[in-house]
């Protein structure tokens, strides 16, 4: 097959020779910056709803959290799966699994879609009581889910899919502006569908403004695609969507084990909100906020260590590991330093930072203990972080699964168990912190040996 598409000599000449700071900083910082804005739009929803002081519509925000994340484990099976699978294809200059990889990625993401839409709204009822809705909140989470799940779940997955294609060539910045486009058009919109002032749907109105920003940052990529068609190895023709056992088995590999993660992020989070939900709606929505306030470290380290799976795959199928160990060893540093900061700040501002979100005086009390039980891991989880994005660069889905298993089921969801019965409520505050510090020493161990191995 003949295809007039050129490569890019920039994006080479990034992954190849710029100084490794800066080719860190041209991938990760638009990464980060996204990832960034990403939360804001996720705050914007827990802020406005937050303004209507009903704790049972943040609650049902709250509430529904496991299904949004559960969209990760279709947008890591096949955003990081093809991604990773573009960018080592890249450095070998197999131009021809760049395209194949694409296609499959992009065609299966949206089948998934459409599949999640339809099973989550023919079993709502049963699945809103596994979330631990009761009958206060199941009203208000299942307005919520109607516009987020069971129209928006495939606009929500394509957007992301399409943005970790986009930044497998290196092109970080348009994959950031696609992902802010919507998360923009979100913030704005929010108060106008939640508020009185407004249209006056409160949980739902938070729900519909994120299906049509999904909907804006689809837009985008498509039209980025159809532009840049000739520079691009990126493919979205059904001429190319080829079940190749390469093609698939490589996006697998690297695809699966992420999504396993996400589903076990969203079975511990169930769990977490479960055992909230039984203190009562305040504590619920004390423990919804907290999470919202921890997710902006947690996102500039998950941001980070996207930012720079282009550069390490492509650098590890070129066999350059000098330059690959270069860029580990230059993300750990200024993640931490950047994670040491933030631990103190909210540690001390726990309080003030929940206050910001819901004047209520038992929320803020339950928000201030919780918050200062999350922040203690942060450092911790950044180099876990980090550790299973190279194994993702790499192709290492075997490392990346035994970390994702040692995460909930050794080590985060036993302690939920054991600390919530020790310290009730508090005591799951601490979960993640514990999990965090035995996987950031396992995640030393295993990259010194990687690279032992490799030199």
């Amino acid at each position: 097959m003949t295809d007039t598409r050129k490569v890019d000599t920039q994006k080479t000449g990034l992954f190849e020779n710029m100084p490794v700071p800066r080719a860190v900083a041209k991938l990760a910082v638009p990464t980060i910056i996204s990832s960034l804005v990403m939360i804001l739009y996720n705050m914007a929803d827990t802020y406005f709803v937050g303004m209507l002081n009903d704790p049972v519509q943040n609650a049902a925000v709250a509430l529904a959290g496991p299904v949004l994340l559960a969209f990760n484990a279709v947008n890591n099976l096949f955003g990081v799966g093809s991604s990773s699978m573009m960018s080592r294809a890249l450095g070998r200059k197999d131009y021809e699994t760049v395209y194949k990889s694409s296609a499959f990625g992009f065609y299966s993401a949206l089948l998934c879609g459409i599949l999640f839409s339809m099973l989550c709204t023919v079993f709502q009822e049963p699945l809103l009581v596994l979330l631990g809705a009761d009958g206060e909140t199941a009203a208000a989470t299942a307005a919520y889910m109607r516009w987020t799940v069971s129209c928006g779940a495939a606009p929500a997955i394509l957007n992301v899919v399409l943005a970790y294609m986009v930044r497998s060539e290196g092109n970080s910045f348009h994959a950031s502006i696609g992902t802010m486009s919507g998360c923009l058009l979100n913030i704005v919109l929010d108060p106008v569908f939640i508020l009185p002032q407004g249209l006056g749907m409160g949980a739902a109105g938070a729900a519909l403004a994120t299906f049509l920003s999904n909907c804006v940052a689809c837009l985008y990529f498509f039209l980025l695609l159809l532009v840049k068609r000739r520079q691009t190895m990126i493919s979205l023709n059904p001429r190319q969507l080829h079940l190749k056992k390469e093609v698939v088995l490589g996006v697998c590999i690297v695809g699966i084990p992420a999504a396993i993660q996400n589903l076990l992020n969203v079975t511990g989070m169930t769990i977490l909100n479960n055992f909230t939900s039984g203190y009562g709606a305040g504590a619920m929505a004390a423990m919804g906020i907290t999470q919202k306030i921890y997710m902006i470290p947690m996102y500039v380290a998950l941001g980070l260590s996207q930012g720079i799976m282009p550069l390490i795959s492509y650098n590890y199928s070129g066999k350059n590991y000098k330059r690959m160990k270069e860029t580990l060893l230059f993300t750990v540093k200024i993640t931490l330093a950047f994670m040491a900061v933030v631990t103190i700040f909210f540690y001390l501002g726990a309080g003030s930072l929940t206050a910001a979100f819901m004047k209520d005086a038992e929320v803020v009390a339950y928000g201030t203990r919780l918050m200062r039980g999350f922040c203690l891991g942060l450092c911790f989880l950044c180099v876990d972080f980090i550790a299973v994005g190279v194994f993702q660069a790499t192709g290492k889905g075997r490392e990346a699964l035994l970390f994702a298993i040692m995460r909930k089921i050794v080590l985060e969801i036993p302690a939920l168990f054991l600390l919530n019965f020790l310290f009730p409520l508090y005591g799951l505050a601490y979960a993640q912190f514990a999990a965090e510090v035995v996987l950031s020493l396992a995640a030393v161990l295993v990259l010194r040996g990687m690279f032992q191995k490799l030199s």
